[in-house]
């Protein structure tokens, strides 16, 4: 929101500087984000009266002007303006007349000769004085501008524009009044709006209208006004107005509605009366509807957008943009002019989700005033008859929802402010705000009965209200001091791993922690994890990050490919976050992932090792390492191909009870359409199944001697360990105390389609020497399992 500082002064008379007006809007929330002069620090301007206009003797595009100074001068001025002509009034750079340039640099103006045909000062444009980055041709001023008077004074260009940043909750602060009631607000100063008498009534004429969707629009106000004057000028001080707070002067009839617009924060239409057929009817769009809009483009409709409509066809978006064949135009007589209350909830995101965005939707979807229709309807018949002339109409108003026009009633505790905002506030300090508030406050027994004017809709609950007693009274008076409270110390379990253990082993193996988009794009997410049914957001911020992703893998990769491309060459990232899905019943779930990528070499550049690229086994000994903290767990790593791995490098990681993580090479493919200029390994978790583990127990150490036995052993090539584990686990005794695998081998000697493991059993009692014979039985039965289990046969 754009403020003129002259125009707000118009509201409220205060002798404090704008200073000190934009730190009580910021340190209140209404951040002032920028201050900006309307015009540059130009010098020697005035306003000009072109008498004569002769072509240039030797140039086409130039012409040689008579123009008077206002100082009993009239001096000879060559312009290249297409738009000069006698009789226009201009701004005049005098002989001795400074205008800063946007370099930095000020332009002198002095006697020269264009040519060959002498020039005496120069006729200028709105972008020369700094009031417009572009313009096509002299600034063209009223018939009725004082001639000589300087152009600063004239268009009261000494002045300031700030520009606030409104947060979604106060969208009452999106308009003159509202920012001038939260001025008068915070600096306790009386507010002076312009008085808005009810137009004198010409004709009986009205237009019927009629409410279907009494959800969405709980009030519509219409007024027919007949015999407007389309072409009639928009007067100087409404074109500086509306060009200060950002908004381009189009007509009259537009730039009052957009005027008013400004000053109330109500959003108006005017339609072409002739243009509309049978009365107005404010419902639902059918769906395969059509508008073209005010900006050309044609608009396919839903069933969810708010229309208003004629008895034939719609012809404006509800609260969004008019339609473009019922807008005024020069030939336009009669109009009927709109104003009317729209619920937020309705009109909310739908501007975006057509490619919009307005300023009637950015203050409807934040909310505007209920009660504002009829004073804002009055005050655009006011200035449009002031400007337009035209007879008035009977103001017709339909009220859908009468509940809409009920203030909002809420309980104010004394000890509720206190134990808020940790401060002691007196009766009258808390009455007073509620008073410059504009509320209407009871006392009760318990305290205050508030009511909330309508304008603010932010105003709901008890706390609201607090929050209004502390932005007023200042955020910087609430002692800054810590409230006594009771120590609490809580003992997480033993049995649970913290994320921050989790991430600080990763840590220590030389990854650093990314944080990434939960927005993906929706090929990416496809490619990635194909038969996921992805989330698709309804109001995305771009195409490309259009969806939940269901893994981190996406927001990782893209991070490398950017390392890489930047001679970032050995990347090692993690990242845990949550990942999105549907489960079998549709249902949305959220579960937090650990997942991490490596690619480059093994060691930074050193000189005591060889170094190497990474592979496959480094990842997974990363992965073990995280699998270390879960005790207890028994995890399996599978050779399971995955649609985004290398088919020769995928491994699946699992549990007895389900498939908990993935990890390999990246898929040649996926490397091909990033743009990856080296292999990388990627792995995923559930970090879920990593945050338990079991609590160590005391076990008695033997003090009998242990006794080791090794077996080689002939299995087929697509055994694997895992298989061999299990066999031995299931003929295993008490006295088996450990096994490990420690020597595979292909080669010589062995058949092509087999490979020779070793394996190591150690056995021990607690009470006695095991004898030979006994362990000779035990090794039997191991031998017999893995027989059975795997196939295999003792070398």
């Amino acid at each position: 929101m754009k403020v003129s500082e002259k125009w707000l002064r118009e509201w409220i008379d205060t002798p404090l500087t704008l200073d000190v007006i934009a730190d009580k809007l910021t340190m209140s929330g209404c951040e002032v984000e920028a201050r900006d002069p309307v015009a540059t620090a130009f010098s020697g301007i005035v306003v000009g009266h072109v008498i004569e206009r002769e072509k240039h003797p030797d140039a086409d595009k130039l012409s040689v002007c008579k123009v008077d100074n206002g100082q009993g001068e009239v001096l000879q001025i060559v312009c290249g303006a297409s738009n000069v002509r006698a009789g226009l009034k201009v701004p005049l750079a005098l002989v001795g007349a400074v205008l800063p340039l946007p370099d930095g640099k000020d332009l002198k103006i002095k006697k020269g000769k264009l040519r060959g045909v002498e020039s005496f000062g120069m006729l200028c444009s709105s972008t020369e004085l700094g009031m417009s980055d572009k313009s096509d041709g002299l600034l063209e001023l009223p018939d009725d501008a004082p001639v000589g008077m300087d152009i600063r004074d004239y268009l009261q260009l000494n002045d300031e524009v700030i520009e606030l940043a409104i947060t979604a909750n106060r969208g009452d602060c999106m308009s003159m009044i509202g920012v001038a009631r939260e001025v008068a607000l915070l600096l306790d100063a009386p507010m002076t709006p312009p008085v808005i008498e009810p137009a004198l009534v010409q004709h009986a004429d009205t237009f019927p209208v009629v409410i279907e969707a009494t959800d969405a629009c709980p009030r519509y106000v219409g007024r027919v006004i007949r015999g407007v004057n389309p072409q009639a000028a928009t007067p100087l001080w409404m074109q500086e107005k509306l060009r200060r707070a950002g908004v381009r002067s189009i007509s009259a009839l537009v730039d009052v509605t957009n005027y008013v617009l400004l000053e109330l924060g109500q959003p108006m239409h005017a339609f072409d009366l002739a243009m509309l057929q049978d009365g107005i009817c404010v419902r639902y769009a059918r769906d395969g509807e059509t508008l073209t809009l005010l900006d050309g483009q044609t608009a396919t409709l839903r069933s969810d957008t708010l229309i208003i409509a004629d008895a034939h066809k719609p012809v404006a978006m509800a609260g969004i943009m008019g339609g473009e064949p019922t807008s005024v135009t020069d030939a336009t007589r009669d109009l009927f002019l709109e104003s009317a209350h729209f619920r937020p909830a309705k009109i909310m995101g739908k501007a975006r989700s057509y490619g919009l965005q307005t300023d009637s939707s950015a203050r409807f979807e934040r909310g505007v005033d209920p009660a504002m229709p009829v004073q804002a309807m009055e005050r655009a018949t006011q200035l449009i008859i002031a400007i337009c002339g035209g007879e008035v109409g009977t103001l017709v108003e339909t009220c859908a929802d009468a509940s809409v026009l009920e203030r909002n009633s809420i309980n104010l505790r004394p000890e509720r402010i206190r134990r808020v905002l940790g401060v002691t506030m007196p009766d009258t300090t808390v009455e007073g705000v509620l008073a410059r508030l504009h509320c209407d406050v009871v006392k009760t027994a318990t305290g205050w009965q508030v009511q909330a004017p309508l304008a603010r809709f932010d105003l709901t609950i008890e706390e609201d209200l607090i929050e209004e007693l502390a932005r007023v009274g200042g955020y910087d008076a609430i002692p800054a001091q810590l409230r006594p409270r009771a120590p609490c110390i809580t003992q997480p379990s033993e049995s649970s791993v913290r994320q921050s253990s989790l991430r600080q082993t990763l840590v220590e193996r030389g990854y650093q922690e990314a944080v990434t988009f939960s927005f993906v794009d929706p090929k990416m997410e496809e490619t990635l994890a194909p038969g996921q049914t992805a989330l698709a957001l309804a109001n995305p911020i771009s195409a490309d990050l259009a969806v939940m992703r269901s893994t981190l893998w996406s927001g990782l990769l893209r991070a490398v490919a950017y390392n890489l491309n930047r001679q970032q060459n050995r990347v090692r990232l993690f990242e845990m976050g949550p990942a999105f899905y549907q489960d079998d019943a549709g249902k949305t779930q959220q579960k937090t992932h650990l997942a991490g990528v490596i690619t480059g070499n093994l060691y930074p550049e050193q000189w005591a090792q060889l170094n190497r690229p990474v592979d496959f086994y480094d990842l997974k000994g990363d992965v073990e390492a995280l699998l270390e903290q879960a005790t207890g767990t028994q995890f399996h790593v599978a050779p399971v191909a995955h649609p985004a791995l290398h088919p020769g490098q995928s491994a699946q990681l699992m549990t007895d009870q389900a498939v908990v993580g993935w990890l390999g090479m990246v898929h040649p493919r996926i490397e091909e359409q990033l743009g990856l200029s080296q292999p990388v390994y990627v792995f995923e978790l559930d970090a879920a199944a990593l945050q338990q583990r079991q609590l160590p127990k005391y076990q008695p150490v033997s003090k009998f001697p242990a006794i080791r036995r090794d077996l080689a052993l002939l299995v087929n090539r697509d055994v694997l360990s895992i298989v061999l584990e299990n066999a031995v686990k299931k003929a295993a005794t008490p006295q088996l105390m450990s096994y490990h695998l420690f020597d595979v081998y292909v080669g010589k000697g062995i058949a092509d389609d087999q490979k020779s493991v070793a394996l190591s059993l150690i056995f021990q009692d607690l009470s006695r020497t095991l004898e030979d014979m006994e362990i000779n039985r035990m090794v039997d039965a191991v031998v017999a399992s893995l027989r059975d289990e795997a196939g295999a046969v003792l070398r």
